[in-house]
Formats: C-alpha cells, sequence, structure tokens
C-alpha cells in the first residue's frame, strides 16, 4: 500500500515537485510537468511524453539527454490536461516542432490529441503518437486498440534519439511507430496496488494465483493462473512473446531484440534478476541475440506485484535508436554529451482564468448565479460519492474516477466562484468552470466534462435570459460533442448511455412546453434508469474494454456520476427564480 503521503488528492503535485527538487541537474518543473535542465539545441525536435502519475520513474523521469525533452504529468493514474502538455510543450519546444508521445489510453488520446490541435495552430508543429504494445489487450486485428505499457520506453527511446540526429519532425515521428509496430509486451501480477489514501488494492487475487495480461493502471488482468516459480513465468513471458512475431520477421532465430524485464513496484530487482536468467536462455535457445537488455523498474503502477517482458525486435534502423547514449535521472545509458543547464528560461504559464471578462448582462448574471449553486451542489455530491465511484470503477478499470471527478468538480467550483465574483456572465463563468475541470482532473472523465460545460457555455451565453430551449439546446450539443470527441454512442457502456436518453427527455419536455425544473427533473429519472442499465452492458470502449465480463453487474461509473450529478443540479433550479 502507499504509507506515506498528505493529502490523497495533492499526492501527485507534491511527488513531482519533490522529484523536481531531487534532480535539479536534470530537469526543471513547469506548469504541468517538467523538462530538461539543459540548454535546448535551435531547430531540434522536441520529444514530450507523458501520462498519469503512479508509474515512476515513467514519466519525468526519462528526461534528460538523449531520452525525453519533457513530460507532462497528470493526476494518479490520470492524464495531464491539454493544458498541461501545450504547458510542457511550449517550454520544451526549439523551433523544430513537437512530437507527443504516450500510451493508447482514452484520456490520453483525447488530451494531447487536443493539444496537438493548440500548438498547431500557435505554429508549432505538432505530431501525436500513442503506444499500443500490450499483446494481452486486443487481438492482432484490432492492434491499435492495445494499451500502452513497458513498451513506452523502446518507443520513447527511438523518437528521442533521432531527434539528437537532428532528423525532421516526420522522420522522428516515422521512428516512434517503426519502434512500435515491432514492440510487444506481457505480463503478470500477484497483487494489485492501493492508491495513496484507500484501504484496499483495486484488484485481488486469490491465493496461490496470479492475473494474467494486466495493465499499468490497477486494471485485473485478463485472466487467472496458478503461481508459477519464477522458472515457469520466465516460460510464459517468452512464450507469449515468440508467438506474435511483427510483420516481416517470421522467425526469432537469427534476430536482434531490445528485452525489458520490468517490475511493476514490489517485485525486487533481486527477483527480476532470478527470472532474467530464464528469459535470457530461452531467447538464446530460440536463436534470439538480446542487445542491451534492461532489468528493473522502468513503467510502475505504484505498488503492485508483478512483471512484464518487453521486446522490441530491432533491425538497422532501430538498433543504433536503442543503444544510443541517454542521461536522465532514472535511466542512463552509454556517455550522454554534457549539455550545460540553464537557470532560466522561458515558461509558458497556464491561461486558465486569465481570460479578460466578457460584458454581461444583469439576466446573464442572475443565470450565472444559479449555475454557481448547481456547480457547487455539483461538487458536494461527486465528495459525497468519490469513495463509491472509485469502487465501481476498479471492478474493471483502474479506480480513479472518484479521484479524478473530485478533483476535476472542486476545481471547477473554485474557478466559477471566482468568475463570479468579478461579474461573470453565465457563458464566462461557465466556460472558467470547464477548463478548469479539464485542466485539474485530467483523465477521460476531464476532458468530456469539460466539453459539456463549454457546450452549455456556448448555449447561455453572456447575454440576455436563458430560456429552457436554450438550456436544452446546450445539453443537446454537449450529448454530440462528447460523442464526436469520444467516440463512444449509446450501448458501448460509458456516461454517454445516460446522457444521450437525458438530453433527449430534456428537449421532449421542454419542446412539450414544461418548466425547466420539471423537464429537469424528468430528464434526471430517465438518467437513473439508464444508468442502472448499464449494469446490463459489456463495454466496448476504454480501460474496462479488456475486462468486459468482470464488469457485468455493475454500472459503468462515469454513466452513475452523470446520474447523481443530474440530481443534484435538479435541486438548484428548482430554487431559482
Amino acid at each position: 500500500m502507499t504509507r506515506l503521503y498528505n493529502d490523497p488528492a495533492a499526492f501527485a503535485d507534491e511527488a513531482l515537485e519533490g522529484f523536481a527538487a531531487a534532480h535539479r541537474r536534470w530537469v526543471r518543473p513547469v506548469p504541468g510537468g517538467v523538462v530538461r535542465a539543459t540548454a535546448k539545441t535551435p531547430g531540434q525536435v522536441a520529444v514530450v511524453i507523458g501520462g498519469g502519475s503512479g508509474h515512476y520513474p515513467a514519466f519525468s523521469g526519462l528526461v534528460g539527454q538523449g531520452l525525453a525533452h519533457g513530460a507532462a504529468v497528470g493526476n494518479v493514474f490520470a492524464s495531464p490536461s491539454a493544458q498541461q502538455i501545450r504547458n510542457v510543450a511550449r517550454a520544451a519546444e526549439s523551433g523544430g516542432g513537437v512530437l507527443l508521445l504516450y500510451g493508447n489510453y482514452a484520456g490520453d488520446v483525447l488530451h494531447f490529441g487536443q493539444a496537438a490541435e493548440r500548438l498547431t495552430a500557435e505554429s508549432v508543429p505538432t505530431r501525436a503518437f500513442a503506444v499500443t504494445d500490450d499483446l494481452s489487450s486486443a487481438a492482432p486485428d484490432e492492434a491499435h486498440k492495445r494499451r500502452g505499457i513497458a513498451g513506452d520506453l523502446p518507443v520513447f527511446k527511438a523518437a528521442a534519439a533521432a531527434a539528437e540526429q537532428g532528423l525532421s519532425l516526420d522522420e522522428v515521428t516515422d521512428a516512434a511507430a517503426h519502434a512500435n509496430a515491432r514492440t510487444r509486451s506481457f505480463g503478470i501480477a500477484f497483487s494489485g496496488c492501493t492508491l495513496p489514501g484507500a484501504d484496499h488494492p483495486l484488484f485481488s487475487v486469490p491465493q496461490d494465483r496470479m492475473a494474467v495480461g494486466l495493465g499499468i493502471h490497477g486494471e485485473p488482468g485478463i485472466g487467472e493462473a496458478a503461481v508459477p516459480s519464477a522458472d515457469e513465468a520466465a516460460e510464459l513471458l517468452v512464450s507469449a512473446l515468440l508467438k506474435e512475431l511483427p510483420e516481416g520477421v517470421t522467425t526469432p532465430d537469427g534476430q536482434r531484440a531490445a528485452v525489458i524485464l520490468n517490475g511493476l513496484g514490489s517485485v525486487k530487482y533481486e527477483e527480476l534478476f532470478v527470472v532474467y536468467r530464464r528469459v535470457a536462455q530461452l531467447l538464446a535457445e530460440a536463436g534470439v541475440q538480446t542487445v542491451d537488455p534492461e532489468v528493473g523498474e522502468l513503467v510502475t503502477s505504484f505498488d503492485m506485484a508483478g512483471v512484464s517482458l518487453t521486446l522490441t525486435w530491432l533491425d538497422a534502423t532501430l538498433e543504433p535508436l536503442w543503444t544510443a547514449p541517454a542521461d536522465t535521472p532514472a535511466y542512463r545509458k552509454g556517455a550522454a554529451p554534457v549539455a550545460a543547464v540553464v537557470t532560466e528560461e522561458e515558461v509558458y504559464e497556464a491561461e486558465i482564468g486569465t481570460a479578460p471578462r466578457a460584458e454581461a448582462s444583469e439576466e446573464s448574471r442572475r443565470a450565472a448565479a444559479t449555475a454557481l449553486d448547481a456547480l457547487r451542489l455539483l461538487a458536494e455530491t461527486v465528495d459525497t460519492h468519490a469513495d463509491e465511484l472509485g469502487r465501481i470503477d476498479a471492478v474493471a478499470g483502474d479506480g480513479d474516477h472518484g479521484i479524478g471527478m473530485r478533483r476535476g468538480s472542486g476545481a471547477a467550483y473554485a474557478a466559477a466562484r471566482e468568475a463570479g465574483g468579478a461579474g461573470a456572465g453565465a457563458r464566462t463563468l461557465l466556460t472558467a468552470a470547464g477548463d478548469a475541470w479539464a485542466d485539474k482532473a485530467g483523465g477521460t472523465s476531464g476532458a468530456l466534462w469539460g466539453i459539456v460545460l463549454r457546450a452549455l457555455a456556448d448555449a447561455l451565453g453572456d447575454t440576455g435570459r436563458p430560456t429552457p430551449a436554450t438550456v436544452a439546446h446546450g445539453v443537446l450539443k454537449a450529448s454530440e460533442n462528447v460523442r464526436r470527441t469520444g467516440g463512444a454512442e449509446v450501448g458501448d457502456k460509458t456516461m454517454v448511455d445516460v446522457l444521450v436518453p437525458f438530453a433527449e427527455t430534456l428537449d421532449q419536455q421542454v419542446s412539450a412546453g414544461a418548466h425547466l425544473a420539471t423537464a429537469w427533473g424528468t430528464a434526471a429519472d430517465a438518467a437513473e434508469r439508464a444508468a442502472r442499465a448499464t449494469a446490463d452492458l459489456l463495454p466496448r470502449m476504454g480501460r474496462a474494454r479488456p475486462h468486459a465480463e468482470k464488469s457485468l453487474g455493475t454500472p459503468d461509473a462515469g454513466a452513475h456520476s452523470l446520474a447523481l450529478i443530474v440530481r443534484a443540479v435538479h435541486g438548484a433550479l428548482t430554487t431559482c427564480k
């Protein structure tokens, strides 16, 4: 379990602060993460990596000469926000463009994609690429759906070494894609991890059993097996990877491969060496020549007791990128060029809450006061149910939904309160709330709730009195935008299963002439029924997808939280005049 912490909600920020203070020779902190402390090379592509906290040395520990130029770091097991990623990228880039690299998780895909769009709009050429090395999370014909786990490292390393060679942004991106296509990983675990402040692990494994095919966010494995000996564990890992060779590799015999035996948090180095002893034997028997193998903790999951094995099948392009020197706080290879440490460079501060307030009518300010009350009730409801939401999410996911929702809703209410105190109208207040939610929560839910609040903001405006029709239109637009951005539809076991019937029922009731509070209450009833019905669905998206059967009988955490929220907001509407 995680034993040393203060406020669990502040754990990720405090950990990053301590990390930066301990490694000033390599990194300096910027809003949203860290960048190299050394002087930039003009015109060099900046490789910016990132993901949630809880995986050290990924991601901040991999920043330095020969590896990443910067790392955006989110909350525990949650993607950094688009704003955080943008801040880190602007601080790291030096005129050659930016390549954003991250694991293939819904929240990371959303936020890194949005950050790439923003950077490109700011005349910083940017590419975004997701690592997909975990063969247990999807079949070969759906490899694009696979998760990114310890295979992150060889992909990050290939891209960074290509950037150090002075290659162009397109060439550096090609190097990352080539490494990803030739990288496979597979993992096992003997116990789950426990998040800061939690009193039980995200999943448990029966005594004398192990989870097979797990991720790095506390998700349970896709199956179970008897606990093996060290040699048997090695045989399972190696056989799984040799069964699926990348395109262009017809036999392992005669191939050269980068090998990573990765500890997930609680398996000690001596245990890893015992396992690697047999891994090396098996690979040699198969005719595989290992190149600069790595044994240790490289991509972890807090205190999870488990290991994963990664093979990157090298060729004439990839081998020199893998063996190139690197010097970071947690990963060193060869003799990286010495670069001067700089004391000050331009830092791009977060823009949340700094935009000038738009002029607002008195009617819009009254609507903003109602919206502020709704956000207060929303935040209180989320805080009350945060532990419950985490438990629901942990059934087949990573258990971070409650933490993320608490951070996001609290930040949204604080930003809205500040905006309301400055005389903001409904649009400005809700925009500030949506931006703060997305920035502080990160993850999939952070991105989607930011979209919801911005859609409502655009519908309500800063002038005039919002009507029931404008509110209903805003909710319909929110539903449309969430589906377009997130890609989910009704039946996928996500918040969309609640958002769509809620929006449609609200619109139908308003169109029939119902008062807004009455229409909202009827729509909230529909939302609650829809949330309960998700218990009978199998997830088709997100981290729960590889564990679909485990989630049967349990509602979706995002759907459940949305139903709780629309019911809470109903309370604000029944008291407004």
